[in-house]
């Protein structure tokens, strides 16, 4: 796994080990824009007196789960020489592009706050703890997801560009750019279905004491990580033989 890590931090970005860095430069880059975009509209924030930070507690959800699951999709197929060694498992290389992109979002992290304490906004969450969870759960939703898709990309291609597609699909669906809980009931529910508006509110709830919950599921959405991985360590292993011979 450290050699599939290795080769992956070389070969991703100008052939050297600290072009690896730049991975946590897009996601930042990304954040940013959107929230500019949203201010510059002038956009007021609906919790608390910083409008970039509130769109940051619903983009920095969104863009963690997009970042892992979609570099991860890409592992497999990028890394097909490797699999040429019988001592490299499949999994060996799932779970290393999935490290390095949890390093690569914590390293964003680390950016984006000190970003917000330059500008003199306060980072912090009203429940540091929850908005730990909320982070941990949406790096479990994405490394399962990740997983199925990283699976399904391997046997069938084009399945990489379709689920790159669908990031439009989470964004829009996710709440990242509004409150989803003043929403009707009619749009509102059947929108708490998304694991990732769940992930969303999650985040949202740990940052702004008096933000409403009553969406917010958190056992639905660490079930559906859990579920997702299983499912996609069951398909690694039932296909195991194939995904070597595509």
């Amino acid at each position: 796994m450290n050699a599939v890590m290795l080769r992956d931090m070389r070969t991703r970005f100008f052939n050297h080990g600290l072009g690896f860095l730049v991975q946590s430069v897009w996601p930042l880059v990304h954040m940013l824009v959107i929230m500019m975009m949203s201010v510059l509209t002038g956009r007021a924030s609906p919790f608390g007196e910083s409008p970039m930070l509130f769109f940051a507690t619903g983009i920095l959800p969104v863009l963690t789960f997009i970042y892992i699951s979609r570099f991860m999709s890409l592992s497999l197929i990028s890394n097909a020489p490797m699999m040429a060694f019988p001592v490299v498992h499949i999994t060996d290389i799932l779970f290393a592009r999935a490290l390095l992109e949890i390093i690569a979002g914590a390293i964003t992290l680390l950016m984006m706050y000190l970003i917000f304490l330059s500008l003199d906004i306060s980072p912090y969450p009203a429940d540091p703890l929850q908005a730990v969870f909320a982070y941990l759960a949406t790096i479990l939703l994405a490394v399962g997801i990740g997983t199925i898709v990283s699976v399904i990309s391997l046997a069938a291609p084009v399945f990489v560009t379709v689920y790159a597609l669908l990031g439009i699909i989470f964004y829009i669906s996710s709440g990242a750019l509004f409150v989803p809980s003043e929403l009707p009931d009619s749009v509102a529910t059947p929108l708490s279905y998304n694991p990732l508006l769940q992930c969303v509110e999650w985040m949202r709830t740990a940052y702004y004491e008096n933000y409403s919950d009553r969406l917010l599921n958190r056992g639905y959405v660490v079930g559906w990580g859990m579920c997702s991985l299983g499912l996609g360590l069951f398909l690694e292993r039932a296909l195991r033989g194939k995904l070597r011979d595509a």
